[in-house]
């Protein structure tokens, strides 16, 4: 057994906790486990996890004025349009090497353009990008970037969501 500490927290480590397969096991005060790493390289998380502060669990509303997916506000945005075109831009995202993904939920108010030009080459699956939400639906796509944003994978992961 290994103690771990940070700042003026004090847990432990325990490795191998009866496991003869190489699992690791990271337990708080020595009872609740925190992470489970297994041998397969999966991970297993009890409460929230947060890995280097890009996983957010909450859902970041931006307007369709100026939308900008800021990648370290989180990983899930949600956008009502209410005008034309909405022309999308990225800040904040990881350097080159990280790899960051996110969501983007599109509720259209009315006959909407979407431009995604703002993002960077974009490649989508298909090789086309996805028709604009009609009025009154909601589509969700999702962005995958590896190289700080300059190529982004799109893909539709729901047309007129209801």
């Amino acid at each position: 057994m290994s103690n771990i500490s940070a700042g003026t927290t004090v847990g432990t480590a325990l490795v191998n906790e009866g496991n003869t397969d190489g699992t690791l096991v990271l337990r708080t005060n020595g009872t609740t486990t925190a992470v489970t790493i297994g041998t397969d390289q999966s991970a297993t998380f009890s409460g929230t996890a947060t890995v280097n502060g890009g996983l957010n669990e909450s859902q970041v509303d931006i307007t369709d004025a100026s939308p900008v997916i800021d990648c370290s506000a989180g990983n899930v945005f949600a956008i009502t349009t209410t005008g034309n075109p909405v022309a999308f831009t990225a800040s904040n995202v990881p350097a080159s090497g990280t790899a960051y993904g996110f969501i983007l939920k599109i509720t259209a108010s009315g006959t909407v353009t979407v431009n995604y030009a703002g993002l960077g080459t974009l490649y989508w699956a298909g090789g086309t990008a996805p028709d604009a939400p009609a009025s009154g639906e909601t589509d969700v796509l999702g962005f995958l970037t590896y190289d700080g944003g300059t190529s982004w994978y799109g893909f539709l992961a729901g047309d007129a969501m209801a």
